[in-house]
């Protein structure tokens, strides 16, 4: 996939991502992203092609001891969820001028998800735990 413009709300942070295309989008159903995004957090994984324009409005919210949130500090858009050293961006499918054009293919935190609400489509499904298990590092064998 090539580089795809996105801004925030009032276009004060304006960027360009090139979405993996070995990853589809994504949903989080965490308590942190649903209050911090008004919802649920669609995004996309971008890598580290994340690039803002200089001088953008960033708020960055240090959430937990390995990643950000970034936000509009002027408009308060819901951004990027990244990784402390930047090498992942989970870019909001929002900020993109067409949303559409991303397939939801996974759940994560389906474990969080309130009763309230689903997905239509089928996608795969991964529990807290289960996410968290992938980012941990393992011990080397003795």
């Amino acid at each position: 996939m090539t580089a795809l413009k996105g801004r925030c709300l009032c276009g004060a942070c304006r960027f360009t991502a090139t979405p993996s295309p070995d990853h589809p989008a994504g949903v989080c159903h965490c308590s942190m992203c649903r209050r911090w995004s008004g919802g649920i957090f669609l995004s996309v994984a971008c890598g580290d092609s994340l690039e803002f324009e200089e001088g953008a409005p960033l708020l960055v919210y240090d959430s937990s001891d390995w990643g950000q949130r970034v936000s509009c500090a002027s408009c308060g858009s819901t951004l990027v969820w990244r990784t402390k050293d930047r090498s992942m961006n989970q870019v909001s499918i929002q900020a993109f001028d067409d949303p559409g054009q991303f397939e939801i293919g996974m759940e994560i935190f389906i474990d969080d998800k309130p009763g309230s609400y689903s997905l239509a489509n089928e996608t795969t499904k991964m529990t807290g735990a289960e996410v968290m298990a992938m980012f941990t590092p393992k011990e080397a064998d003795q």
